[in-house]
């Protein structure tokens, strides 16, 4: 089944073609990961596809009675509670449990933050029957384990899915897992669709593809540039020869030597974040039994860590387990409730925290890397030059600017600090690949320390050494094996060993079978039973038709039947997902 077609689509803003003569076909079981810098017209191109936007030329057509979900990068909830929001059943209740929205059903949609409305959306796009599920950024503001949950989910959905995404572990399983796996790539005002091919993913065909590319662009920019070289050595040559050559002609042949490569990469040159950092002594900060609380909430409880010079540390935790709270007492932030904090003489601290939306929407993007204080110079615009903010960028206000670009303008901010510490809570949200990798190979050779939290797995791989954990309870582990480590304990039952002279407590006493089972088998069960209550609901609903379109007394007899047995079978499965609710 055809889902949405669009034929030789474009969209143009003043200054530049966002794309250009795009097509693209979207049908049941694809799978389509769109990529492209941030404010290259990704989102838009999604907005089409949903039929929320209409091209500036081209056709959009869409499947007949086609079904779409679509979550935005900043949904806007309709009035009412959560719960009146997304339903009640049992559907909802196992998408808001994995998603970690349960405590927020009975709340105002005007109340919830950023991430939960995020994350109330996602479960809306999840919960319902589509034909074509788009999610624009959905694992920002969810945890390791429930991006695990988000991966197991989208891979079983027979529905079309495109999106929107920067975690690269996600994209690379996604357009392995079924159907046409895609990726389209905008790139300075064209598309290139990317397919996946044998035994590798479309992310893999489309990194190959994107290198190819820039390849030949680079040997055609050589090639050009020997032809201009030869062109100036003419023009050049003796007086006579250059005073009957058009001076235009000469300058335009020293400009092209001169320049750099027009067609190679996505934007203007690379990313240059390294902007000088100050002197770091031996001593940074060491945490000495630090504990904090909400009310009867403990998120830490005894922390004792010592960063030292170098450091390269990663933050994990479940969503609410204190993860935000620990960074911002490192940065000096917050004071904890108990403990002590010992901070190195020569520590400069760069904090770049979740709230980008805490930027004056109205400021002038120069303004606010000059600060308050002080007329913005040269130095200002070089610096935002080199993070990808051209001359039209530095004079618009933050409100023009895409999720991604807040991010990387939030980043100018801290480096222009010239920090020895850096301290990034979720710092890829929202941005792009280019800029993702251009910050991983920033960190590699980044003299000062790094403490990051970060639901990133591929990013966390590649920046920190050690992985830190924030149990339940508020104690903090250091984690072996790192994020895949983390994930791994986190499957495990804990090994409870009797205290030594003591006799075994009756639970300790009951056989394997009796004993309550993991958190890991219990999520596993979850998912089995969510499984087998979705075939059951599509049997039901079946048999439904049947007994609507029945013309004789057997056909309903038997069909009423089948339809009792799948509507018990179908009682007997929420029952069963009730209890396993119960026991996590």
């Amino acid at each position: 089944m055809i889902c949405v077609d669009v034929a030789k689509v474009g969209v143009a803003q003043p200054d530049k073609v966002l794309f250009d003569g795009l097509s693209l076909t979207v049908s049941s079981g694809d799978r389509i990961a769109i990529v492209g810098v941030n404010g290259s017209g990704k989102s838009t191109l999604m907005r089409i596809l949903g039929g929320l936007q209409q091209p500036d030329e081209g056709e959009v057509r869409f499947g007949r009675n086609v079904r779409i979900a679509t979550l935005e990068q900043d949904p806007k909830l309709p009035p009412g509670t959560v719960a009146e929001f997304l339903g009640d059943s049992w559907q909802v209740a196992a998408v808001a449990t994995s998603l970690g929205i349960q405590p927020l059903l009975g709340r105002s949609t005007d109340e919830l933050s950023g991430g939960q409305a995020k994350r109330a959306a996602l479960a809306m796009a999840l919960v319902g029957e589509f034909d074509l599920i788009m999610l624009d950024e959905p694992t920002n503001h969810l945890d390791l384990e429930a991006i695990e949950w988000l991966e197991e989910r989208l891979a079983a959905t027979s529905a079309a899915l495109v999106m929107i995404t920067h975690d690269r572990h996600l994209m690379d399983r996604m357009t392995t897992a079924r159907g046409d796996g895609r990726v389209v790539e905008i790139e300075r005002g064209s598309g290139y669709v990317h397919r996946a091919s044998a035994g590798t993913s479309a992310y893999a065909a489309y990194l190959e593809g994107r290198a190819a590319r820039h390849e030949q662009a680079a040997a055609e920019e050589s090639t050009r540039k020997i032809l201009a070289r030869r062109e100036l050595e003419w023009l050049q040559r003796g007086a006579p020869a250059r005073s009957t050559k058009p001076k235009a002609r000469l300058r335009s042949a020293t400009e092209i030597v001169a320049g750099g490569p027009e067609a190679v990469g996505v934007r203007g040159g690379e990313l240059l974040l390294d902007v000088g950092t100050t002197r770091l002594g031996n001593q940074v900060i060491e945490l000495v039994g630090v504990s904090q609380s909400y009310g009867e909430h403990a998120v830490l409880r005894d922390v004792d860590l010592l960063i030292e010079p170098g450091a390269r540390l990663g933050v994990v935790g479940p969503n609410g387990s204190g993860k935000s709270t620990l960074l911002d007492v490192i940065a000096g932030r917050r004071e904890p409730a108990s403990g002590t904090v010992k901070r190195g003489s020569t520590v400069v601290t760069g904090y770049a925290d979740q709230q980008t939306t805490l930027l004056d929407p109205e400021a002038i993007v120069r303004n606010v890397v000059a600060g308050p204080l002080r007329q913005p110079d040269w130095e200002d615009r070089v610096l935002l030059e080199r993070f990808w903010f051209d001359s039209t960028a530095q004079y618009a206000p933050v409100k023009m600017l895409s999720g991604g670009e807040r991010r990387r303008l939030q980043l100018v901010m801290v480096l222009a600090t010239k920090p020895n510490l850096l301290v990034l809570d979720e710092p890829t949200n929202d941005l792009d690949l280019d800029t993702l990798r251009a910050m991983e190979g920033f960190l590699d050779d980044w003299p000062g320390a790094l403490v990051v939290a970060s639901h990133d797995r591929t990013f966390l791989d590649r920046t920190v050494d050690h992985v830190l954990a924030i149990e339940p309870g508020g104690a903090m582990v250091r984690v072996p094996g790192g994020v895949a480590g983390w994930l791994a304990g986190r499957h495990r039952a804990p090994a409870a060993a009797p205290a030594v002279g003591r006799k075994p407590a009756v639970d300790d006493a009951r056989s394997p079978k009796e004993r309550a089972p993991s958190q890991y088998t219990l999520g596993r069960q979850l998912r089995d039973t969510e499984q087998a209550m979705a075939k059951a609901q599509r049997q039901v609903d079946r048999l439904h038709t049947e007994l609507t379109a029945a013309a004789d007394h057997g056909q309903l007899a038997r069909i009423g039947a089948e339809l009792a047995a799948a509507q018990a079978e179908l009682t007997q499965l929420e029952e069963r997902w009730l209890e396993l609710a119960e026991q996590q």
